[in-house]
């Protein structure tokens, strides 16, 4: 039996079509995109978009792990005049905040302290803790969580009740308090240097450098560094790029990238400096 010149063309092309299916078909599948890690970086305080929230605003820093954070997350809060900024929570995430404007009653564990403009206050991991305006002017405060390995394993009870040798406890560090210690290039308050619940170290201090000085020579370090600009306009390189940045302004320092900074102003200029260590730190 014969079979008609269009059914043949019509089995020829069926037969191709089947065999460019299996190929395609028979493709490795396409990797997965690397996900995004926080590298170096000036964050500008006038490059935040400000979004408007039912108790004030807020402004979105970043949200990434780093070459030594499962997770970074920074964001800015502004709360009216007697709002709060959420009802009591706990997380397992440890997290530091910094009052740039206003005056905050701080609850940790039940426990309220008032902090003004300046101060710092660290949540260590599962505390239960919150904030409320306490003043007739909006209050805005740099809020900073960090996450590590550890964090899956923080007691879920909380920091407080675990009360784990050595570690870091939640606390309160009002501005008015810290110690002012003279330097050659300005001055220094230390805050804290400890092991917390996730991190192997959390350092931080702040430091007041003169006009024109600049704190160090350009290096380079294993852990990962935070800085927040409180007064003044500092100017940073990293890895050879420079840029200037003013008050609320944040510059993050990843793993061994070399980095400096000196005070451009034309008057004193005072920073917060965050080290950070954890398990995924390189060694020296």
């Amino acid at each position: 039996m014969s079979i008609p010149r269009q059914n043949w063309l019509i089995i020829v092309f069926a037969i191709l079509s089947l065999g460019i299916a299996c190929a395609v078909d028979a493709q490795p599948p396409k990797a997965a995109a690397p996900a995004a890690i926080q590298g170096s970086v000036v964050f500008d305080w006038n490059d935040f978009k400000v979004k408007p929230t039912a108790n004030g605003s807020r402004r979105d820093v970043t949200n990434l792990p780093t070459p030594t954070l499962e997770g970074f997350e920074s964001h800015i809060s502004t709360l009216n005049p007697g709002a709060i900024s959420h009802p009591p929570h706990r997380h397992s995430r440890e997290e530091f905040i910094i009052i740039k404007e206003g005056t905050l009653d701080v609850s940790i564990n039940g426990k309220v302290t008032r902090a003004g403009p300046g101060s710092l206050l660290f949540y260590a991991s599962n505390d239960l803790h919150n904030v409320k305006n306490a003043g007739e002017t909006p209050a805005t405060y740099l809020v900073f969580n960090l996450a590590t390995a550890a964090t899956k394993t923080a007691p879920v009870e909380g920091a407080a009740v675990a009360a784990l040798p050595g570690k870091l406890s939640s606390g309160v560090y009002e501005w008015s308090k810290l110690t002012v210690k003279p330097t050659k290039t300005g001055a220094r308050r230390d805050i804290l240097n400890s092991p917390t619940v996730t991190c192997v170290s959390l350092e931080a201090h702040v430091s007041t450098l003169n006009p024109g000085e600049v704190p160090h020579a350009h290096h380079h370090h294993p852990d990962e560094e935070i800085i927040v600009v409180k007064d003044g306009l500092m100017e940073t390189t990293i890895n050879g790029v420079s840029r200037r940045a003013g008050p609320g302004s944040i510059f993050f320092y990843a793993s061994n990238d070399e980095h400096g900074m000196k005070n451009v102003g034309t008057t004193p200029a005072t920073y917060y400096v965050f080290r950070v260590v954890t398990e995924a730190t390189p060694k020296a």
